[in-house]
């Protein structure tokens, strides 16, 4: 059952979600879940290299220009962030500022959304604890790694 515990982001998802020691956050997988034209939900798989926390209620996310999910985000800006940590399902709840580009050096454009957390609720029972929820592994490790820097070195800006 999930309960609201406020709008700040918790200590150890803003860690998780920081840009930092992204090697070992290979395999993070936070889900973006947004509304489309039709009302029907979109879900993006995103990774610890295009989330950053940058502040108590403020996470930024890089995305594809061209996406659905960009579009959805752009037209509404309202959203959904899942993610599992700590045994739990945490969801934040956020509302989106209108797109930016992201220029990456290499001259790849991202979008950059700007959020501000309005609720984070916590999915949680107390006969059974949460372990993971989607998981990836790269087939082109140092590459992607390189690239998730550069990304979110450009979101911390």
């Amino acid at each position: 059952m999930s309960r609201l515990v406020g709008s700040i982001v918790p200590e150890a998802l803003a860690e998780l979600l920081n840009g930092v020691d992204l090697d070992h956050k290979v395999g993070l997988t936070v889900e973006l879940l947004t509304v489309g034209d039709e009302g029907w939900p979109n879900v993006a798989l995103l990774s610890a290299g295009e989330v950053v926390v940058v502040g108590p209620r403020q996470v930024r996310v890089a995305l594809w220009p061209d996406t659905q999910t960009s579009r959805n985000l752009a037209a509404r800006q309202q959203c959904t962030l899942t993610l599992v940590q700590g045994g739990a399902a945490h969801y934040l709840r956020c509302r989106a500022a209108p797109p930016m580009p992201l220029d990456l050096a290499t001259g790849r454009r991202l979008a950059r959304f700007d959020m501000t957390v309005i609720h984070h609720l916590v999915d949680e029972v107390a006969y059974a604890r949460l372990e993971s929820g989607a998981v990836f592994s790269l087939a082109e490790a140092d590459e992607t790694l390189a690239t998730w820097r550069r990304t979110v070195d450009a979101l911390r800006l």
